[in-house]
């Protein structure tokens, strides 16, 4: 199903989500923003929950984002939501971070609390989360992570502050594979809770990349290989890597079914799709701002049962 504005403005606009004087704003700041499916997502839930707030998106880039995040602060902004490129510079301007925020060096929600404009990362607790409502826990794990980007580092950061066991992430050496080394020096020497240790792997050592597999409880592909146009193409180089009891996650959701996921179903394996990310790291920041469960399966259902389409 295709949501486009005017369907957004008809949610907005009708007898129970009316908007007026008492309305709370939240927004979401990123270049290019066109894309996204937030603000049908996000106004979707309150119109359902019939609470008074609205979801926007505005078009912000570096150069004008220390005046935005201040504009915000004026008109006491609820809070928002932040994406490429405003992941990182964004922690400048912020009060406070919690330790998804802290450790992955990034924000992607921001919540206004009496004037504090507060940082969390909730991509990596989305990604968690979503892990859980298939019925797999991340606690003492081993997990292979193929790719170190932002997603990536969210949830290698995530996974060891929820108690995985073991983390081996594979990254092709370029400058996320710099990001590797990094999150993994904050895991095992930052983090005092944690007792994760986390090692890294140049991806091109496709026999270590089977090793650690093999050893692996759950696979997760966090990096874009297999997103649409470039479905087709897989890190793992064939079924033989995979079995029966491995639970194999996809971060990428167009399309919903990827080359690995389709590879991993073959063999076998429990799997995730991408969507499960998507929706559940929105659903960590609704519940931030507003103190309510996002209705997950509601939205699934009706924005979601055909798939995502992408605009």
């Amino acid at each position: 199903m295709e949501v486009t504005s005017k369907d957004v403005t008809s949610v907005l606009m009708n007898d129970t989500g009316r908007i007026n004087g008492y309305t709370q704003l939240i927004g979401l700041i990123a270049t290019p923003i066109g894309h996204s499916k937030s603000p049908a997502i996000h106004n979707f839930a309150f119109q359902h929950l019939k609470l008074n707030y609205v979801y926007l998106a505005f078009d912000v880039g570096l150069e004008q984002l220390e005046d935005v995040v201040k504009g915000f602060r004026a008109l006491n902004l609820r809070g928002f939501n932040v994406s490429m490129p405003n992941k990182t510079k964004v922690l400048s301007y912020l009060d406070e971070l919690d330790e998804s925020a802290k450790f992955a060096r990034a924000v992607n929600t921001v919540v206004n609390e009496k004037g504090r404009f507060i940082g969390f990362n909730t991509d990596g607790k989305g990604f968690i989360r979503g892990l859980k409502e298939h019925g797999v826990d991340i606690k003492d794990k081993n997990v292979v992570i193929l790719g170190s980007g932002g997603a990536g580092t969210a949830i290698a950061i995530q996974a060891a502050l929820d108690g995985a066991k073991q983390l081996s992430i594979f990254n092709r050496k370029d400058e996320f594979y710099t990001r590797a080394l990094e999150n993994a020096k904050i895991i095992n020497e930052e983090m005092e809770n944690s007792r994760c240790l986390a090692k890294v792997f140049d991806i091109a050592e496709v026999k270590l990349l089977r090793e650690e597999i093999e050893k692996a409880d759950i696979l997760v592909n966090s990096s874009g290989v297999g997103m649409h146009p470039i479905g087709d193409q897989c890190l793992i180089p064939d079924s033989s890597y995979l079995r029966p009891d491995l639970v194999v996650a996809d971060t990428v959701y167009y399309p919903v079914e990827t080359k690995l996921l389709k590879m991993a179903q073959s063999a076998g394996c429990k799997t995730v799709n991408g969507l499960a990310m998507m929706l559940w790291q929105g659903a960590e920041a609704f519940k931030l701002w507003t103190g309510q469960e996002m209705p997950v399966e509601i939205i699934k259902e009706q924005l979601f049962s055909g798939g995502v389409e992408m605009e």
